[in-house]
């Protein structure tokens, strides 16, 4: 197909010089027609992709270039493409009233959020089939999932695309199998195969892994061939790999043990949950809703009795380990992040460290009210701000801060690694310090070790450690610790 010339284009040149290794990345992929930007966050793979876009529209007979990101992300993008280019963006929404007039229009770069192709899928097949149209996803894991509508909405697009580009720091959000969706959206099967299932079923971090040498050992070898596979339109970079220059970051575990009546919950939910986790002598923990919906009762109990009895009036362990954290924090003039995976908990906080000047950001706020905390906490007067990962682990740099604390965790590792990400990056001057409050004797410890059992499977799909590395560091007794959280009191129950 012919490109499409406009009377007046616009001036394609980049008004920054990127980083050596940003001119690497960009030299590795620019004529290719798919592939995939996996530098960690914080190593600006957006400057990587203006680059590309600016390429294409300049020396290719690529038309319009389309941008997918999250809702939340779509100012940054703007901004973003104002602070390094001469172009001016139109924006896809899902109000499809007002989309008539960008698809009939000469943009040359389109924004849009990942809800919109789905919503405008059948414009969006007529308008590829009549230019030359590349697509950048930022953020791809949004699409891990291949059977969700989202996700195969992508699938069927994907060949009307004349370049794809997918973007993300953690292409293993939670699972090594998280990472065959968003490689299959750019080669349709050709690398990582055309059966998830099978796929999933080699690669899955399950809790057979903690007493199985064979399954191990196949997992393993799955694993380790993953980046193998996709190396040839991949490029990744890591902070551990002296690109740039950061501080370090500095893990530390802040041990809380239960007040007295919040045991007592506790342990009134635990055996409510023992009938859910086994039955017929099989562990039947796994990712599904439900299941981590049950176990997400006991995290809440550790992190805050009242988020399951509004009525308890007892102390909360984590709250003393709080206060003496954020009173050694700011008494040394520094400020912090304190993340939870609950509005309520983000509620309760900010108004008892208001003194502190504390600002916050959740799910249930209008992005306008979010960007204005962000705004906020750049002013001296604000020290803390309260956050969940959902509405605050992406696309923001927070680098005024260099501690965060994790109040709770969930099991998810892209949360967990993105959160502690917005004060390790790019501009970053002091050393950041990651504070997990951990529970003991409750389920936290289990987040903890899956967490980083998690975190251990991605490094080695992801290429960054090799499978002698990976053997050295793996820990799976994850299986064998959610038994022993369970059934803490009953050493003479068996399990198959």
């Amino acid at each position: 197909m012919k490109k499409i010339h406009l009377k007046k284009e616009p001036n394609l040149s980049a008004k920054y010089d990127a980083f050596p290794y940003q001119k690497e990345a960009f030299m590795a992929i620019k004529d290719l027609d798919y592939a995939a930007v996996f530098h960690e966050q914080g190593l600006g793979k957006t400057k990587i992709a203006i680059d590309l876009l600016l390429y294409w529209l300049d020396k290719t007979s690529i038309d319009t270039v389309l941008i997918v990101t999250k809702k939340q992300l779509i100012r940054n993008w703007e901004n973003e493409l104002k602070n390094h280019t001469n172009i001016h963006p139109s924006i896809l929404t899902t109000n499809k009233a007002s989309n008539y007039h960008v698809f009939s229009g000469p943009a040359r770069v389109v924004i849009t959020n990942f809800e919109t192709l789905s919503v405008e899928k059948e414009r969006f097949a007529l308008y590829l089939n009549t230019r030359n149209v590349a697509i950048i996803i930022d953020e791809s894991a949004k699409i891990k999932n291949p059977e969700s509508k989202l996700t195969q909405t992508y699938f069927e697009l994907a060949p009307l695309f004349q370049k794809k580009v997918i973007m993300t720091g953690t292409p293993v959000a939670n699972r090594p199998y998280d990472i065959w969706a968003q490689i299959y959206f750019l080669d349709q099967g050709a690398s990582l195969g055309v059966d998830f299932s099978e796929f999933k079923r080699r690669t899955d971090l399950s809790n057979e892994l903690s007493s199985n040498h064979e399954l191990q050992e196949n997992f393993e070898n799955s694993v380790s061939n993953i980046f193998d596979n996709i190396k040839s339109f991949s490029v990744r970079e890591t902070k551990n790999s002296g690109v740039v220059a950061l501080p370090a970051k500095v893990y530390i575990q802040e041990d809380a043990y239960f007040a007295e009546e919040q045991k007592v919950l506790y342990d009134e939910i635990r055996e409510t949950l023992k009938a859910d986790v086994i039955k017929e002598g099989q562990m039947i923990i796994d990712d599904s809703s439900s299941t981590v919906k049950r176990l997400l009762r006991l995290v809440q109990v550790a992190s805050n009795p009242r988020l399951v009895d509004e009525s308890y009036k007892g102390a909360v362990a984590k709250e003393i380990v709080l206060d003496i954290l954020l009173k050694k924090i700011l008494g040394a003039g520094e400020k912090c992040i304190i993340w939870t995976c609950f509005i309520e908990n983000v509620n309760y906080l900010k108004k008892r460290y208001e003194h502190y000047g504390s600002i916050k950001i959740h799910g249930g706020m209008k992005m306008e009210d979010r960007n204005r905390s962000v705004e906020r906490f750049r002013m001296e007067e604000y020290k803390v701000m309260l956050a969940t990962p959902a509405s605050a682990k992406e696309g923001l740099t927070l680098t005024m801060a260099n501690h965060v604390i994790f109040y709770d965790r969930s099991f998810s590792l892209d949360d967990y690694l993105q959160a502690q990400d917005r004060i390790h990056r790019i501009s970053q001057t002091k050393t950041c310090y990651i504070h997990n409050i951990i529970m003991q004797d409750s389920i936290d410890e289990w987040v903890d070790v899956l967490l980083n059992a998690k975190q251990q499977a991605a490094f080695l799909a992801q290429g960054d450690v090799s499978l002698r590395e990976y053997r050295s560091t793996i820990d799976y007794s994850f299986g064998d610790i959610v038994k022993k959280i369970l059934f803490a009191n009953e050493e003479d129950l068996k399990y198959e």
